[in-house]
C-alpha cells in the first residue's frame, strides 16, 4: 500500500516547479511573484528529494543500489535524448550533458548524491548531518555571492553559473540525507508537526524570499535555489504529510506527477514560445500538459523507463 498523502504532495511539488519555470505573475505583480518563484514554489524540489532519501534508507546493499542506479540513469539518459532539440539553442552540449539539461540537473543529481550517500550511510548520524549541513552552507554562499555581485569579469559569470552550486552535493546531498536521516532515526513517528506548524515553516520561507529582495537587494531575474528556511519548511511538511494515514494501490498519482515534472518544458516550449497560441495560452498549457503526462503514463505501462 502506497501512502496517498504524500503522492497527492508529489502532485502539489510538481505543480510548484511548473510555476517556477513559468515565472507566474512576473509581468503583473513583479513583488509577489518573486517571493514565489524565489521563496514558496522552491520548497518542490527538496521536498523531492527528502521523499528519496527516506526511501533510499532500503538501498542497503550493492545489488539494490546497482538497480536504483541503473534506473535513475536511464530515465536521465532517455530524457537527455528527447531535449537535445533544446540543446540547440543554449550551445552548451557539455555542460548539459554533465550537469543536466534545464531541469533533468535534478536526476543526475540525484544519483551522485544516492551514490555518495550510500558511502557515507554507515556513518554516526550526528557526524553525516553536520556534513550535509555543511554542504548546504557552501552552496549557499556561493549562490549569494553570485547573485550579490561581489566580484566582477570571469569571476562573477563563474558564480553566477547554476552548476556551481545547484549540483548533487550542494543541493541534492543534503536533502536528500535529510531524507535518509529521517528515516534512519526513526524521526518520523517520533515528530508529528501541526499544520499551523507546517504554514508557519512556509511562511519563513515567503519571508526569506522577501528579506533577499527588499533588504539584500538580489536581482529579481535571478535564481535562488538555496534558503536557509527550507532546511526546517521542507522536512517538517514532509513530516506532516508522511504522517496523515491515507493509503491506496493505485501509483498513477505519483506517476503524474513524475511526468508533469519532465515534460513540462517541453510544453512549455510549445504553448509560450512556438507562437502557434496568441490568446489563452494558459488555458491551453493546462490541458496540453494534463493530456501529454497522461499519455506518458500510458505509454510507460508499456515501454517501461518513462517515468
Amino acid at each position: 500500500m502506497r501512502n496517498l498523502s504524500i503522492d497527492i504532495l508529489k502532485i502539489v511539488l510538481a505543480s510548484f516547479v511548473v510555476c517556477l519555470h513559468l515565472h507566474i505573475l512576473r509581468d503583473t505583480y513583479p513583488s509577489l511573484s518573486y517571493v514565489l518563484v524565489n521563496g514558496l514554489f522552491r520548497i518542490g524540489v527538496p521536498v523531492f528529494l527528502i521523499i528519496s532519501g527516506y526511501f533510499f534508507f532500503y538501498v542497503n546493499d550493492p545489488a539494490k543500489l546497482k538497480k536504483w542506479s541503473f534506473r535513475i540513469f536511464l530515465l536521465y539518459a532517455i530524457w537527455s535524448v528527447i531535449y537535445i532539440p533544446l540543446w540547440k539553442k543554449d550551445d552548451g552540449y557539455v555542460m548539459n550533458l554533465i550537469f543536466g539539461y534545464h531541469h533533468l540537473w535534478y536526476l543526475i543529481g540525484t544519483l551522485l548524491a544516492g551514490l555518495l550517500l550510500y558511502v557515507l550511510r554507515n556513518i554516526p548520524a550526528q557526524k553525516l548531518f553536520l556534513i550535509l549541513i555543511s554542504c548546504f552552507c557552501c552552496g549557499y554562499v556561493i549562490q549569494y555571492l553570485g547573485n550579490a555581485h561581489c566580484f566582477k569579469g570571469d569571476t562573477d559569470a563563474v558564480f553566477n553559473l547554476f552548476p556551481a552550486y545547484r549540483n548533487f552535493l550542494f543541493v541534492c546531498f543534503p536533502f536528500l540525507g535529510i531524507g535518509f536521516l529521517i528515516k534512519k532515526l526513526g524521526i518520523d513517528t517520533k515528530r508529528k508537526p501541526s499544520l499551523i506548524i507546517v504554514l508557519l515553516s512556509a511562511g519563513t520561507v515567503i519571508g526569506e524570499a522577501f528579506l533577499n529582495e527588499k533588504i539584500f537587494h538580489l536581482q529579481k531575474k535571478e535564481s535562488i535555489d538555496l534558503l536557509f528556511s527550507l532546511l526546517i519548511a521542507c522536512p517538517l511538511m514532509f513530516l506532516y504529510c508522511k504522517n496523515i494515514t491515507a493509503k491506496t494501490d493505485s501509483r498513477i498519482l505519483a506517476s503524474i506527477s513524475t511526468a508533469i515534472y519532465l515534460i513540462h518544458p517541453l510544453v512549455i516550449e510549445w504553448v509560450y514560445k512556438s507562437g502557434y497560441f496568441t490568446s489563452w495560452q494558459d488555458l491551453v498549457f493546462i490541458v496540453v500538459l494534463m493530456a501529454a503526462s497522461l499519455i506518458l503514463v500510458f505509454l510507460n505501462r508499456r515501454l517501461r523507463y518513462l517515468l
